[in-house]
């Protein structure tokens, strides 16, 4: 336990304070203002609509580069010192995500009226939306493949400054164009902020120009398509996959309960997403490197039942905290026009407790790269939280979609412990 605490204290609290906060904060208040001003200027009809751009944009973004730079990240940071392997690695992820854009961007374009059907339904004409987000798109991807370089070549306090101004500017944006075209501007600025970002980027690595030089069409390697390929997987199954429920979700609240529950539903999103971002940053930061390094049953048991006992404690107040301000979060966030989400916060924060205590120990999968595992587990969880979620939207209208979200992590949780059960609650011989 004194290790944990020391180890959070000199190393996981100092990273996340110097590389990420600025930029968690930054992205929080930036959602914050971008919330109000939907709120103001929109309100919770349109919400419910951005909302649905906004997954499909995740979606479309993620297989757009098809997971692989995360992998890139770890990849570069083991032969960063071999021009031969960092040139086939760089050289295959470039062209294998810009094949990939190019194809998904002429698709999205030329079916732009199929998905704004299905985003938006044919009461809407977006068309337009959707081809702007194809065109814009190839920008994002080469945004992400930069950062991937950086990010593997350790370049953190570049990352650091270029996400802040990133933020800061597709904020103004975005801003500027609800204000100047409500609805349009918003849906606009969603599709094109996270592309403009790689105006900063460009700025930022200007001077970087002897990696291209080892970008070469001769260079792709099967093999780190190989090396790759869980990335790619989980992205296909996770990254795309969930944003996809939340799309058929809300549409199905909109069917049947009407576009401004939808609204609701999506603000109550938006407000976890918030207060989740500190608690997904300390994960990533600690748990998955730890649990990478770790070995035997005793220490993997420790370190859950350390980093349940340090921090979820103050995880579960924080809870307690924003169910009793939930009235003045609304108000702050959104508008009085959202008051109705009040009834939706106490089990979406106890879905959301239930979620950080099940990845906790999820990670495991990923730092001992159980890929198979973790995709079963993650499609498990998809299909119930869809069928929980209509199930019950049908039984309680809106507040279903919060009840199937607590349902679904609970039984989540229940079978991450049946998995890992011998190992956190049976008996351990003595290990040498």
């Amino acid at each position: 336990m004194k290790k944990f605490q020391n180890y959070i204290n000199n190393n996981v609290l100092f990273k996340v304070a110097d590389l990420n906060t600025a930029t968690i904060i930054t992205r929080i208040i930036a959602g914050i203002l971008t919330s109000k001003a939907i709120a103001i200027f929109i309100g919770a009809e349109g919400l419910a609509l951005i909302g649905n751009l906004r997954n499909f944009l995740s979606a479309i973004q993620s297989l757009s580069i098809l997971g692989m730079y995360k992998g890139l990240v770890k990849m570069i940071g083991r032969i960063k010192s071999d021009v031969s392997e960092l040139s086939k690695a760089i050289s295959t992820t470039y062209y294998l995500g810009f094949f990939t854009t190019i194809i998904l961007a002429f698709l999205s374009y030329y079916n732009a009226e199929y998905i704004n059907d299905f985003l938006f339904s044919d009461n809407y004409n977006y068309t337009y939306i959707i081809e702007i987000l194809a065109i814009v798109l190839p920008f994002y991807s080469l945004n992400m493949f930069v950062f991937a370089i950086m990010n593997g070549f350790s370049k953190f306090r570049m990352l650091l400054v270029i996400n802040i101004i990133g933020q800061v500017f597709g904020l103004l944006i975005t801003l500027l164009l609800i204000w100047q075209n409500k609805i349009d501007g918003a849906l606009i600025a969603a599709v094109i902020a996270p592309s403009l970002a790689f105006l900063i980027t460009l700025v930022g690595i200007a001077n970087q120009r002897n990696l291209m030089g080892i970008i070469k069409l001769k260079a792709i390697d099967g093999s780190v398509i190989k090396t790759l390929s869980p990335y790619m997987l989980m992205t296909v199954v996770t990254a795309v996959a969930l944003p996809m429920i939340y799309i058929l979700i809300r549409n199905y609240i909109i069917d049947n309960v009407g576009i401004k529950e939808a609204g609701y539903w999506e603000a109550m999103n938006r407000i976890s997403d918030y207060y989740l971002m500190f608690v997904n940053s300390l994960l990533a930061l600690y748990i998955l490197p730890r649990f990478s390094e770790i070995k035997g049953k005793k220490a993997f048991r420790d370190e859950v039942f350390g980093f349940y006992k340090s921090v979820i404690p103050f995880f579960i107040g924080g809870l307690i905290l924003i169910y009793f301000l939930r009235s003045f979060i609304i108000n702050i966030v959104f508008t009085d026009e959202f008051a109705p989400t009040e009834s939706l916060f106490v089990w979406q924060l106890a879905g959301d407790l239930i979620k950080v205590l099940s990845v906790v120990i999820v990670y495991k999968f990923l730092a001992k790269k159980m890929y198979w595992h973790f995709i079963i587990l993650e499609v498990f969880l998809f299909v119930i939280l869809y069928v929980s979620s209509v199930y019950l939207i049908d039984i309680y209208g809106i507040e279903g979609a919060v009840i199937g979200h607590f349902i679904t992590y609970i039984m989540y949780f229940g079978i991450v412990l049946l998995i890992f059960g011998s190992s956190l609650f049976g008996v351990i011989q003595e290990e040498n």
